[in-house]
């Protein structure tokens, strides 16, 4: 079906919404958090570890990141931030007229409920302070869109809210303690998953300074850019020290696979280097976010 031909409010306009192939950034940290749990669980006594707590986080995860899309497309085509015809990146939903935004406003509404229903459960394994948790990752996603992007401060929030919160969470509610083997492993997620906006930013530098968006890649300039986004890779295997320091060889080799691959895309964006060609490095940076994440669970599995 051609997105001209979409249906105002369809099925196919929520999907395409949604964003499905984001998704891959919101799971990676809960498998990350959820193994090292898993791996780690023996250390604390029998039956101490459930999946049932671990497919809440996800699904958390996957309610919030929809819900910060639709708030993403809500308020960057309110501000006149998305340009139909200056958009360099996917089309999106209410910019093409997809979606109404009276219903984007109700859909926001309910998704942003359904991920507090999702994860009010989580109180319950890891205790009342989940909730504040989970507070402040619903008033983050409209604060990222709304204010923190235009600011260059939306790295900060991703190596947060993509690294350090749902690894860190992932791995309190079930073993109610944390480790710096952990910590660093968040942390490490957080520069990976952050390649993603970092390569998003550079594709629409140029627009962005016009509307005044000042997101870092606007304050580097593309050269830096380009530096910062070969960086987190390299930052992340770095900080993978902490797997082979706790006894997780496997878990520190193994994301060398997901760094080779980075590095070809950072020649590839390199290459390209402006216009809508980089989509094209941007799918294969979430391809490589999951890579990672398969790599440093597999790597911690097979001990």
């Amino acid at each position: 079906m051609e997105e001209t031909r979409i249906k105002t409010n369809s099925v196919r306009a929520w999907l395409l919404a949604a964003r499905p192939k984001t998704l891959s950034g919101a799971a990676v940290p809960v498998m990350i958090g959820g193994t090292l749990a898993y791996v780690d669980a023996p250390l604390y006594g029998d039956d101490v570890f459930g999946w049932s707590a671990v497919i809440l986080c996800l699904l958390f995860s996957f309610a919030m990141q929809i819900d910060a899309n639709f708030i993403n497309d809500f308020f960057d085509f309110a501000n006149g931030t998305d340009d139909v015809e200056t958009r360099l990146g996917p089309r999106r939903a209410c910019a093409q007229g997809w979606v109404t935004l009276d219903m984007m406003k109700k859909a926001i509404a309910i998704t942003t409920c359904l991920a507090c229903v999702i994860g009010l459960p989580l109180a319950w394994y890891g205790g009342l302070e989940m909730i504040l948790v989970g507070i402040l990752c619903v008033v983050f996603a409209f604060l990222y869109t709304t204010f923190f992007s235009y600011q260059g401060l939306g790295d900060i929030l991703v190596l947060l809210f993509f690294g350090i919160v749902p690894v860190c969470c992932t791995y309190y509610v079930q073993l109610h303690t944390l480790t710096w083997e952990v910590f660093l492993a968040s942390v490490a997620c957080g520069l990976v998953i952050d390649a993603l906006l970092i390569v998003n930013n550079f594709r629409d530098r140029d627009n962005d300074q016009q509307v005044g968006k000042k997101t870092l890649i606007v304050h580097l300039g593309p050269d830096l850019g380009l530096r910062l986004y070969l960086g987190v890779g390299l930052g992340a295997l770095i900080l993978g020290t902490a797997f082979w320091a706790n006894g997780h060889l496997l878990a520190f080799l193994f994301p060398f696979f997901y760094f080779i691959l980075h590095v070809f895309t950072f020649l590839k964006i390199k290459r390209i280097y402006q216009g809508k060609a980089l989509n094209l490095c941007l799918g294969e940076t979430a391809r490589n976010i999951f890579i990672y994440g398969l790599c440093v669970c597999v790597g911690l599995l097979l001990v």
